[in-house]
């Protein structure tokens, strides 16, 4: 999986096309992300101790990460990987070839 907690992604495809986000949670194994303020949902929830409030909570979900772009540099980019010189391996945006932080 190329994108990692942190970056900023902006939604491709689906009821949230167009809003940008951060990456809360990566799930590598199920190919999903969280991104906070994204396919959010409405959930009722019941107090659980004495001093906790209850009510109608917004609980953001998982989605395939197809549905995402990295944004770099406030462009939509695709994202490869470089081994440096020096042997590490980096993320690049693909089209300028730069490296991603």
């Amino acid at each position: 999986m190329k994108l990692k907690k942190g970056d900023t992604v902006e939604v491709i495809t689906g009821k949230d096309k167009g809003k940008q986000g951060e990456v809360a949670f990566v799930f590598p194994k199920a190919n999903k992300i969280i991104v906070h303020g994204v396919n959010t949902a409405s959930k009722h929830q019941k107090p659980r101790r004495a001093n906790e409030a209850g009510g109608i909570i917004e609980k953001d979900l998982p989605f395939d990460v197809s549905n995402v772009m990295l944004v770099h540099k406030g462009k939509k980019v695709r994202i490869g990987y470089q081994i440096q010189d020096d042997g590490t391996k980096v993320r690049v945006a693909r089209p300028s070839g730069e490296v991603i932080g």
